[in-house]
């Protein structure tokens, strides 16, 4: 029996405008990479949602965490961060976006509270089982960890931090 190997992405970023773009590729690059490119407008403009949401409602420490998993069946996606306070569950209006759109493009959603903060996930299921990757027959792919570069090295660009890609076998 060939059990499928799961996939996983984390990127630790500090949320801002200018980041979201920058989360998006990573993730388009992760779902291209797994064979899932019709899944990459959905995943990405509901994660997109996610970290404004992180953007406009956290106040403090804006860092979260984005986390895209594959598990051959779902791809489950969440966005977690330090702000304890749960958002209002108003999914009626997929027009004024949010998790309203997070509810409209995925099969299934959620969030609940931490240790350290909260966390917004939500799930789509993969159709194609012809693409699943097995066991026997694919190379362990690395997880790749995103991180901030600590503030006294000199950023390529002096409006935006820089950020370090390390992959974590």
């Amino acid at each position: 029996m060939n059990v499928p190997v799961a996939c996983h992405c984390r990127v630790e970023v500090p949320a801002s405008s200018e980041r979201i773009p920058q989360i998006r590729r990573i993730l388009a690059a992760h779902l291209r990479y797994w064979s899932l490119e019709h899944h990459v407008n959905p995943v990405c403009g509901a994660v997109d949602e996610l970290v404004d949401n992180v953007v406009q409602h956290v106040s403090g420490d804006k860092t979260c965490v984005v986390e895209l998993r594959w598990t051959g069946r779902r791809l489950i996606a969440s966005v977690s961060d330090r702000d304890g306070h749960l958002p209002p569950v108003r999914t009626s209006s997929p027009s004024r976006g949010g998790l309203a759109k997070v509810a409209k493009l995925s099969d299934s959603w959620g969030t609940c509270g931490t240790e350290q903060g909260k966390v917004i996930w939500f799930s789509r299921r993969v159709k194609e089982a012809e693409r699943i990757l097995t066991g026997s027959r694919a190379p362990r792919r690395p997880v790749v960890e995103v991180r901030p570069l600590p503030l006294n090295l000199p950023a390529h660009r002096s409006d935006a931090p820089a950020l370090e890609v390390e992959a974590v076998r």
